[in-house]
């Protein structure tokens, strides 16, 4: 079903579908239509939601947090985790009670899960109410989808995973007006055993760096203040582009933008991580002074069969290099615990690696089997409850370092940017480019402004003072 005479090029035709949307609302008595957004897993889901969000905009959508009160509730979920899948059909099931009190509600389900073919199935066989359920790849094509359901057709399901075109120029609302995401690349290349992501994301694409800048730019004339440029493998950015820019390139083109602002990234590599990048991020001043790096396993031999392409060798040196150029640097991590095959031995390897980096945080994970995955067909002994007791023993010695770290901390002094307010009267949080939260004595005034902060106590939290305001 088209609405289209021609044969017009994205913008161009979503934005026929969405004021077409907003005819077919009116003509239904939809005077002020209504959407909530509810999003699953990581800052790219949270990114591509908020341009789920500047598209039903277009189409004449009022934002909302209430279900209930929706006109169109849509689902951007996560297929990282079995957990995080089954907080989602719990969710999209109790909708069908909302369907029954409205009948012209619509409901739909995007993202990683909704690019899996199980999932899909499940959702067309099992949840009737479900009217679109739409891949990771074909997001910017929602008008589209909502229009040909709003007339009277059938279902929508788009999984199509061979778009290799980035479509520019989506819509995006952006709620937070100091900090943003901008993505450079979609997709991965890596096959990490365990992961499923190269599955629902596709493989990797680059944006062209021009476009990049022009959104960069756009945000820094907005009075944004924290850029943070999102991969799924950042630091391979660039290697399906012919201009050759890569990652550390990108970065100081960004960092040569007018205005006083931060640069943050997430997720780095280690395979890709290069010198040629750590010489960026301390030459390039608004370029925080902290690297996410997971390392996930400190044994090399369960890297090897986790398929991420470096050693706990390779790891550490980068650490050292790091640490070389830049001193004061937060390191922050990834671990997962008691994937198949590791013995106790290995998971002590994994001890001894955070024993010597002294990571300023670890994101800790026990080992979750993705079915399409080579790791959920591996040979697993080891039960849940003996990697319940190694993950404890982790989180014990990361705590005890973490407490150490913090402390050192007190005196320092951090440029900070205030974000939000405290729950403390009177004072906001100011982020370090460590990524360290400071609750300080402030005016509101001063959201969205830098100043330096000297930590003047740490309780379990930081409490600082402004020294140059």
């Amino acid at each position: 079903m088209s609405i289209l005479t021609g044969s017009p090029t994205y913008p161009e035709e979503q934005r026929v579908y969405a004021e077409a949307v907003r005819s077919k609302l009116l003509e239904n008595g939809v005077l002020t239509p209504k959407a909530c957004v509810i999003t699953y897993g990581c800052q790219q889901n949270v990114s591509d939601s908020q341009r789920i969000k500047g598209m039903l905009s277009l189409m004449g959508y009022q934002m909302t947090e209430d279900r209930e009160k929706a006109d169109f509730i849509i689902f951007n979920t996560c297929a990282v985790r079995e957990h995080a899948e089954d907080r989602v059909f719990g969710n999209v099931g109790a909708t069908k009670n909302l369907k029954k009190e409205n009948r012209g509600l619509i409901v739909a389900v995007c993202g990683c899960m909704a690019q899996q073919k199980t999932v899909a199935e499940k959702i067309k066989n099992s949840y009737p109410y479900v009217d679109i359920l739409f891949g990771t790849q074909v997001t910017h094509r929602l008008p589209e989808f909502v229009y040909k359901r709003l007339s009277g057709g059938k279902r929508v399901f788009e999984t199509e995973l061979d778009n290799k075109d980035i479509i520019e120029d989506v819509p995006i609302d952006r709620e937070n007006k100091i900090k943003g995401f901008i993505p450079i690349m979609y997709g991965c290349d890596n096959f990490c055993t365990y992961c499923i992501v190269p599955y629902v994301r596709g493989r990797e694409r680059s944006r062209k760096a021009d476009e990049i800048l022009k959104e960069a730019k756009q945000m820094v004339a907005g009075g944004y203040k924290e850029i943070m440029l999102l991969g799924q493998n950042v630091n391979s950015y660039g290697k399906d582009n012919p201009d050759g820019i890569n990652f550390a390139k990108l970065l100081r083109m960004i960092n040569g933008i007018d205005g006083e602002f931060r640069i943050r990234f997430m997720t780095s590599h280690p395979k890709d991580c290069t010198e040629e990048l750590l010489d960026a991020m301390r030459d390039c001043e608004k370029v925080e002074n902290h690297l996410h790096l997971p390392f996930q396993s400190g044994s090399s031999r369960v890297l090897k069969a986790m398929n991420r392409r470096y050693t706990r060798e390779k790891y550490l040196y980068l650490i050292k290099s790091a640490r070389e150029r830049m001193p004061d640097i937060a390191f922050t991590s990834d671990v997962i615990v008691g994937f198949p095959g590791e013995t106790y031995e290995e998971f002590k390897e994994t001890l001894s690696l955070i024993d010597e980096v002294k990571f300023a945080s670890l994101f800790t994970f026990i080992y979750s089997p993705r079915g399409g995955t080579p790791a959920a067909a591996m040979p697993d002994p080891v039960s849940r409850k003996e990697k319940g007791v190694w993950f404890d023993e982790l989180i014990k010695l990361q705590e005890k370092i973490q407490k150490e770290y913090d402390r050192g901390l007190v005196g320092k002094t951090f440029r900070v940017l205030f974000e939000e307010t405290a729950p403390e009267e009177g004072c906001l949080i100011g982020k370090t480019d460590t990524i360290i939260n400071i609750s300080v004595k402030a005016d509101e005034r001063l959201l969205g402004t830098f100043a330096d902060v000297i930590i003047t106590e740490y309780d379990g939290t930081f409490k600082g003072k402004i020294i140059n305001k």
